[in-house]
């Protein structure tokens, strides 16, 4: 079974777990494949590391080791890929995720004994058009959270129009749009106020950031559409587009966003009965009471 590994460096005990992990995957028969960053953190325990993500045969599972954002970051290398994602938590929160460390032989067992189940979650492909619809396209890697057209530098408004399938929405002045996914719904998109929707749901989140106007609300739309976000002159200056958090490019005058569902999604692999409303109140605390005294 080949299980490719993606990792964030900055947590303090990513080398230890790493060799955890190599010693276990020697156990079950596991040949792995490292992301070039992690290479010189496999340390003594073996031999070498392992070799390179880039040059790895068709991925069997791919392991995250970080939090949420370690999670998305390994979607988006997958880009499209039917590679089921294992997610372990170093963090606090890893919402995505779903093993600690502690759990990562048990994981591994049910990996290699394919016990697990996978929850399909919808994607997004951005693609930056050129000025006119006639320049040349840039289309960017998936997203499993959200795309957000927002403005560079200090906080600063930006003025866009907002269409669905060629039929304008509206024209927004707001610090920001946010085009999610359900994933997504529960981070960026719920922080500006935009609905929590539950992954199973086929629909994209259009949720603008600080809308200088009160008749402004989210918008739930069919997975199906095309959005379209253009920004206004004169506010065309430092429009940028940020890519799940975590990537970003800048917008060029005439350029537009348009944002499509993908053809695939990203499976994420499940261990135990855990659902997704218990996620919400054991991580995100949906609904938690406990802090107040009955009186």
């Amino acid at each position: 079974m080949n299980v490719g590994v993606v990792g964030n460096p900055t947590y303090p005990d990513l080398g230890s777990i790493l060799a955890t992990l190599a010693g276990a995957a020697s156990r079950f028969g596991l040949t792995l494949y490292s992301e070039a960053s992690l290479q010189p953190l496999w340390g003594d325990g073996q031999p070498a590391p392992p070799p390179r993500l880039a040059d790895a045969p068709l991925l069997d599972c791919l392991i995250t080791l970080g939090g949420d954002g370690t999670l998305l970051r390994g979607a988006r290398l997958l880009n499209g890929a039917n590679t089921p994602i294992l997610g372990v938590n170093l963090g606090r929160v890893g919402f995505l995720t779903t093993v600690t460390p502690d759990m990562l032989d048990f994981a591994l067992d049910a990996l290699v004994r394919q016990a697990y189940a996978t929850e399909s979650r919808l994607a997004l492909i951005p693609s930056i058009v050129g000025k006119g619809g006639k320049g040349p396209t840039r289309e960017q890697p998936i997203v499993l959270n959200d795309v957000v057209v927002h403005k560079g530098g200090v906080a600063r408004v930006v003025r866009v129009k907002v269409s669905v399938d060629g039929d304008e929405v509206a024209q927004y002045s707001a610090d920001g749009i946010i085009v999610s996914t359900p994933t997504g719904s529960t981070a960026y998109s719920m922080s500006a106020g935009g609905p929590i929707v539950v992954p199973g749901v086929d629909a994209i989140v259009v949720t603008a950031i600080c809308p200088h106007t009160l008749a402004v609300r989210p918008l739930v739309l069919p997975s199906h559409v095309t959005i379209s976000i253009q920004p206004i002159p004169p506010w065309t200056d430092e429009v940028l587009v940020s890519f799940d958090g975590q990537v970003g490019s800048a917008m060029q005058q005439g350029e537009r966003l348009e944002v499509r569902r993908a053809p695939q999604p990203v499976l994420l692999i499940r261990l135990g009965p855990e659902s997704y409303f218990k996620r919400l109140r054991r991580k995100l605390h949906w609904g938690d009471l406990t802090d107040r005294v009955r009186r």
